[in-house]
């Protein structure tokens, strides 16, 4: 299949730092193309995903924060769509990509939802019409409520690229981002009653993650109890590989939650809440324990480091594998495609699309910058 993908163009494919998103897409567009399709992926033009690109976006910067203004979405998914019009089926990752009035002609669309379904996304997809929508757990699924779901796809990772932990760096650790809904308060509030170190690493750029660190956790910070700032995928890692668990005591049902299956395949359990897509990850008592108060959390990261950090890598490659993701995203694509009838022959080779953009702009904004399009990510409350 010739496929198309559209990232948001806030932050580069595959992020920096921080960027949940942008690792799904990245991993998504690489095993694709390994698996033998061909791919053309819209994204920031300082992306370095290894895959033919669509030439001529802007650039993310590296200080911007991870929501922008729906001017910059619009000429982003405008002029994707335009540069991809000959494909057999585009992903649009965004908002604005599925929400717009698409010229004749135009190839099937999926979109993942990678938000809650909640008053403010749900009337967007509700106006979704003729895109297959994907959630990314069963939870999430759960409260779509009158809103067509065409698959549940669990993220992946590249298992055999993480390196094995040990656990034994002598702490725990957290890593997401500065705000209520990752419960980074929590963490430090439930590693000092257990007795145990805990190393924070979290985005920390916005106001109100600053806000929120100044009032909520910079307090708690001591020897035991450390910031370590926001990492790289390595340091990451790294990180979490060296600690005897990750604590994750998330304050909101999250639709899935990329630092667990991160946390699994470097063999390190996952002690946290079972809200949103947790019991579908974390096995309790096998990968990680799931419970509901700060007391039995307390108990139970006391006790993660009896668990079998083997087991945990086990689960990763065998329920969290990139692989297993791209089998889930192509069998999606093969039942949308053959569901539409193709309007008609496509004339367009693979290197005209690659090298020759130069009027996908202009070509596509008078059939689609009338449609409504808005940018809605960030943080939600629980």
């Amino acid at each position: 299949m010739r496929i198309g993908i559209i990232a948001p163009p806030w932050v580069p494919v595959p992020p920096p730092a921080y960027g949940g998103t942008e690792s799904v897409i990245d991993r998504l567009a690489r095993g694709l193309q390994a698996a033998g399709h061909e791919v053309l992926l819209a994204a920031a033009a300082n992306s370095e995903c290894p895959v033919p690109q669509v030439p001529g976006t802007a650039s993310a910067p590296p200080d911007r924060p991870l929501t922008g203004d729906a001017v910059s979405e619009l000429t982003h998914v405008v002029s994707a769509y335009a540069a991809m019009r000959d494909l057999d089926l585009i992903h649009d990752h965004t908002l604005a990509g599925p929400l717009l009035e698409h010229e004749p002609g135009t190839p099937p669309i999926v979109t993942t939802n990678h938000g809650p379904f909640n008053a403010a996304l749900s009337p967007l997809y509700e106006a979704m019409s003729g895109v297959a929508i994907i959630a990314i757990s069963h939870n999430q699924a759960s409260t779509a409520h009158g809103i067509p779901v065409a698959a549940v796809i669990h993220h992946g990772i590249d298992v055999d690229d993480v390196p094995v932990g040990t656990g034994d760096g002598g702490y725990v650790s957290f890593v997401g981002r500065m705000c209520r809904e990752k419960g980074p308060r929590e963490a430090a509030l439930i590693a000092r009653a257990a007795g145990m170190p805990l190393k924070i690493a979290a985005k920390l750029r916005e106001p109100r993650e600053h806000e929120y660190f100044e009032q909520e956790v910079k307090p708690l910070l001591s020897r035991e109890i450390e910031y370590v700032g926001e990492l790289g995928e390595r340091d990451k890692l790294a990180l979490i590989g060296g600690s005897t668990a990750l604590l994750n005591p998330i304050q909101w049902p999250e639709p899935f939650g990329l630092v667990m299956i991160e946390a699994l395949a470097c063999g390190t359990p996952v002690v946290g809440m079972p809200a949103g897509a947790a019991p579908e990850i974390v096995d309790d008592g096998v990968t990680g324990y799931l419970r509901s108060s700060a007391p039995e959390l307390v108990i139970a990261l006391q006790a993660a480091g009896s668990l079998d950090r083997g087991a945990c890598r086990a689960a990763a490659r065998e329920r969290f594998s990139t692989s297993r993701m791209v089998a889930d995203h192509v069998r999606l694509y093969s039942q949308v495609i053959a569901s539409r009838a193709p309007e008609e022959p496509l004339h367009a080779t693979w290197p005209d699309l690659v090298q020759q953009p130069s009027d996908i702009v202009a070509s596509g904004r008078a059939a689609m910058l009338g449609a409504p399009g808005i940018a809605v990510r960030g943080s939600l409350s629980s």
